[in-house]
Formats: structure tokens, sequence, C-alpha cells
């Protein structure tokens, strides 16, 4: 069946319709990554978006559960040059229209995505109509297309009651399974087997595994008295949208994580005691969340560690007065250099924001900028002084792409060691 997508200037592109057979308005946005589709569509953030995929062929790898950032297909539709109608991968479970249909998702494929790419680029993100309607008069259609408005997305994607998860449930991916398994020494293999046969459990081996050497001596010696394992803390994990592998960065370092709504207040997370406080990605405006922004100023001054992500790390900048503006087209792929300002180091890191911090708005008694993006100077991270406190417009966590700054993780351990 034929599909348009119609764009509020008027640009018309015509392809195939797949997934569900639906019309939707959305804002229209492109991700450059040539994998972790999966991981895409279940990211949170892109509520009350439509995601063009810049890759020209999607779903050849077809869809593993197992790798979903969420229970849900989160944008409202799914653009692409070519979807692929059978997948080649041993872990495969369904094809990408399966989950689509199912989840109520319109696609379009067979259009040129690099054309429309290149539109987005130069003339900014637009609003679009996804339909296999043919309107022969497109007036009112354009009109109602330029009227949508992304608000109100933190409230749909967050949770709606806290959920606690102690590390010891922590159950590690396919690959950190394969790492332990097929890229462990012989020595650190052994001490993985003793420290199993004794019990201990995969989010204490996972920590011990990634201090290399001084991993295998205290796996020997946990092994052998499991009362020697250390105190393990407790962080409350703000829901903004969270993506499921923030919580997992978290229990495989050891920490007891309770997610929380969005709309938690402060005074209650203060006096449960936690021993730091994660801000979580998420979608929409981060000017439109005036009443989370005064709870996150009250957790900022109560002095308890708190490393935020994407969306957390806008809401920090204007609990604190610092300004956020749209980006004109954002930053979305798994491919982007950030350059760390305190090592000189670069790191490629996996964005999705189409805000930012004002470089020029960050007031330099309360604040310095850490991460710049090296292609357009852009704020990507923020250290606040004399507070343990630190933010990254990435994801560290970061899956699907790389994780070079999954180490910010244990800079936040060691915060909360301190």
């Amino acid at each position: 069946m034929k599909a348009y997508l119609i764009l509020e200037d008027g640009t018309v592109f015509t392809g195939e319709s797949f997934g569900a057979q639906k019309e939707v308005i959305s804002e229209i946005v492109f991700n450059t990554s040539m994998t972790g589709y999966l991981e895409i569509l279940t990211d949170p953030s892109y509520a009350g978006q439509a995601v063009v995929m810049t890759y020209p062929l999607i779903g050849n790898y077809g869809i593993c559960r197992n790798d979903c950032e969420s229970t849900r297909i989160w944008p409202d539709g799914y653009i692409v040059r070519e979807i692929s109608r059978k997948a080649s991968n041993f872990r495969n479970e369904c094809q990408v229209e399966e989950i689509l249909v199912e989840r109520g998702i319109p696609g379009i494929s067979g259009i040129d995505t690099r054309a429309l790419t290149k539109l987005l680029r130069s003339h900014g993100t637009m609003n679009g109509m996804i339909t296999t309607v043919d309107y022969a008069d497109k007036t009112e259609v354009i009109a109602k297309i330029k009227e949508y408005k992304v608000t109100g997305v933190v409230n749909k994607v967050t949770c709606k009651e806290k959920k606690t998860t102690d590390y010891e449930h922590y159950v590690p991916t396919d690959f950190e399974k394969a790492k332990l398994t097929y890229m462990a020494t012989p020595d650190m293999a052994k001490a993985i087997k003793q420290a199993r046969s004794s019990g201990i459990c995969e989010g204490e081996i996972a920590m011990c595994a990634a201090q290399g050497t001084a991993g295998i001596e205290r796996l020997r010696s946990i092994a052998a008295d499991p009362a020697l394992s250390k105190e393990h803390f407790k962080v409350a994990l703000y829901d903004f949208g969270a993506k499921r592998n923030i919580e997992h960065n978290l229990l495989k370092r050891g920490c007891t994580v309770t997610v929380v709504p969005a709309n938690t207040p402060a005074k209650e997370i203060i006096a449960a005691g936690y021993d730091g406080i994660m801000l979580s990605n998420g979608p929409g405006d981060p000017a439109e969340c005036t009443d989370i922004i005064k709870e996150i100023k009250e957790l900022y001054d109560s002095g308890i560690p708190i490393f935020a992500i994407c969306l957390g790390h806008q809401l920090m900048a204007l609990a604190n007065g610092f300004k956020t503006e749209k980006m004109k087209y954002g930053h979305r792929g798994a491919n982007h250099p950030v350059r760390d300002l305190k090592s000189g180091r670069v790191y490629i890191t996996t964005q999705n924001h189409g805000y930012m911090v004002k470089l020029d708005s960050i007031d330099p008694e309360i604040a310095e900028a850490r991460f710049i993006n090296a292609n357009d100077g852009t704020v990507e991270g923020i250290s606040y002084k004399n507070k343990k406190v630190f933010t990254v417009q990435f994801h560290p966590e970061a899956c699907g792409g790389p994780q070079d700054t999954e180490i910010l993780f244990d800079e936040f351990i060691k915060m909360m060691e301190a």
C-alpha cells in the first residue's frame, strides 16, 4: 500500500506503508546510527517524535527483546529507506514490522531518506504526517501539521510508582556473559568459577571482574568469606524516561536502585537517606518541567551526590539559573565526538537530544563546562563547583553505541565513596 510523508513546508515523500495502518502527526527527527534500531525504537526520549533512520537498510538482524531499553515502542512513526523482510541472527525473535503492528506504530519505507535528512538539516526539525491517504488539497492538512507541539511527554513516559531492585538481582547481558566467558584471563575465569560456586551474586562478580588483577584477589577473598563483600550504595533514579541500561549500569556496580516517578518530591528522597541520585534522560522541552526543576534545586542543595544524563543534565542547568535552547536539528546518533576539558581526551558518544544548555549562560561561580562537542562546540557536560554533582548531555550507558564513557558511572561511585 502506498504511504505519504507530508512535511509542514508542503514537501511530500511517497513510499510504501509498513507497520500499523494509521495516520499520525509528529515532529520528524533523524538518527544517523548504523545499528541499534531496537534500542532507538524503545528509547522513551523519542516520545512525541517520528524517527528517520539515515542508514539505508533497517531490520536485517531482527528483534531481540532482551536488548529493549523499555517495555514499549515510543516514536509515533518510523521512516526508513528499506525495511528488511527477513532477519539473519541466531538471537532473532521477530521482525521489526511485527513489533510496530503489535504497538500500533505506522512506518513508511522506500523514500529517499538521504534527501529528507538533507532537508531537515538545512531547514531544521519540522513536523510531518505519515498517512496512506493521498490528499488532493493539502491546505487543511498542512495547517494541522503546523499546529502540532511536543508537550507533556515526561508525564507520559515516567513510571507511576517507585520500584527497588537490589544489586543481587543484576542479570548480565548476553555480551557481558560472553566477555566474562571468553575474554577473561585464566586466573580471572578460575576466580569467577570459584565465586559462583560459593553463591556470590552476578553483580558482585561483574564489579570485581571490571577491576582486573585487583578484582581477581577480591573474588578469591569473598568466595572464601562472603562476609567480606563491601557495603553497597542505595541510589534513587529519577525516571524522566529512563533507559533500562542506566539502571543496569548501576546494578552492575553493586548499587541497589530505586526508580522513582518524575514528580517525586525532593524531601521524600532526602529523608530516605539515599547515597546518590541519578537524573535520567527523557523527552521534550526541559523548560516545560517547571515543578520538577524546583525539586531538583532542592536535591542540588541537599549535598547528596548527583549524576545526571541528557534531560537530567538540562534540568539541573535550569535549576541553577542557566538557559537551554532548541537546536536546529539536534544530535541523534552513535558517533558524536566530545572532548573532556579536564583530560583533553576525545570520546565517541551516543546522543539523542534536540535541546542544549547555552554555554554563555553557565555561571562560572557555580559550574564549568566539563565536556564540549568536538564538531560544533556545544556543551556536552557540566561539573558543579563545591558540590558532588556532574552532568552529561550524551549517553554513557550507550546501548546501542560506544561505551567509551561508561567510566563516568565509576566516577559516580567514587563520588559516593568520598
